[in-house]
């Protein structure tokens, strides 16, 4: 016969009772178990420690205290803006002290350079061992800018303002006045709503006028910039364009290429006939009407270094001569 137990005293029998006993033996070793490994784990991290500590001193010493890296060069393409010597104090680069190629901010030296109103774009890279190399676009002057009123006088000089052909404003560099000194000059009027900033281009319609009317005297005349010393806008219909030799000719706001080529065809018949035109009036299809100075053509003058106000010149001139030479229309 089976004797049966119940499953519930069954399993109170199957427990063990676990019992931990602590000593100060048991204590200690456990406490040399710990130790170990934090000590392992120490050594660890000042071993990673060490690696890095190592390897940021052996690049100080290869690269950055390596005086193969030093600054010895820059690179720059030829331009008529900026010379190297621009591009360090612009950069804040100090030659003497000859920084070491990586501790120059590639990006920063852009942005710098990227703030003058005469650099229309800059790239600038480093190429090992020593040479920073720096690509600038210059702007591309198109007329020097007056406007009387906002101390803009038009003289053909540095530091005055040149417009390119888009229409920014940008004061003039010393390397680029020899280059610039043949370009006409654009006066325009003052405007409170669009003043005039460097490196911003000029939202006026008057400036769009002229602009458009050199752009046609260049495309029927490369050297057209030879012969053309001013251009503005003298009311809502009209341009007066004053050549080197003082012939004003008055043009509309539309149709410059016709009115170029009759400009230029009365220009060069007065230059066969030996008579100088004053004024003449482009507008009209037929009948052109000009008036005269009875004096023999002058030789081709020399660029001024300097014109003060050209229209008001003219105008002298044009009331000194009518007094005495006879007119024909």
């Amino acid at each position: 016969m089976k004797h049966r137990t119940n499953k519930p005293h069954r399993q109170a029998r199957q427990r063990v009772l676990e019992v931990r006993v602590m000593s100060p033996r048991i204590a200690w070793l456990n406490f040399l178990k710990c130790a170990v490994r934090t000590f392992k784990f120490a050594c660890v991290i000042a071993a990673l420690a060490g690696i890095s500590w190592g390897a940021r001193r052996g690049i100080q010493q290869a690269f950055f205290n390596n005086p193969d890296f030093r600054l010895q060069v820059i690179a720059l393409n030829a331009n008529p803006v900026i010379d190297e010597l621009g591009v360090a104090v612009a950069a804040g680069i100090d030659l003497n002290d000859k920084p070491c190629l990586f501790d120059i901010d590639v990006k920063d030296v852009e942005q710098k350079l990227g703030c003058l109103p005469a650099i229309a774009a800059v790239h600038v890279e480093r190429h090992l061992p020593c040479t920073l190399a720096v690509t600038v676009t210059p702007r591309i002057p198109k007329a020097w800018l007056s406007c009387p009123t906002a101390g803009l006088t038009g003289i053909r000089r540095a530091g005055e303002t040149l417009l390119d052909r888009d229409g920014v404003a940008y004061p003039c560099p010393a390397l680029q006045v020899e280059a610039a000194r043949t370009l006409p000059i654009i006066t325009l009027p003052p405007s409170d709503k669009n003043p005039l900033q460097a490196g911003v281009r000029i939202q006026q319609p008057e400036l769009d006028h002229c602009l458009l009317l050199l752009d046609a005297a260049c495309e029927a005349e490369p050297d057209a910039m030879q012969w053309i010393e001013s251009v503005r806008q003298v009311n809502e219909w009209s341009l007066l364009l004053v050549t080197r030799q003082g012939t004003a000719a008055t043009f509309g706001l539309s149709d410059h290429s016709r009115q170029i080529r009759r400009l230029r065809a009365a220009l060069d018949h007065a230059g066969e006939k030996g008579y100088v035109i004053d004024t003449i009036n482009l507008i009209p299809k037929y009948n052109i009407p000009i008036t005269v100075r009875d004096e023999p053509a002058p030789p081709p003058r020399a660029i001024p270094v300097s014109v003060k106000d050209p229209a008001n010149a003219t105008q002298n001139r044009r009331a000194r001569d009518s007094r005495s030479l006879p007119k024909r229309n």
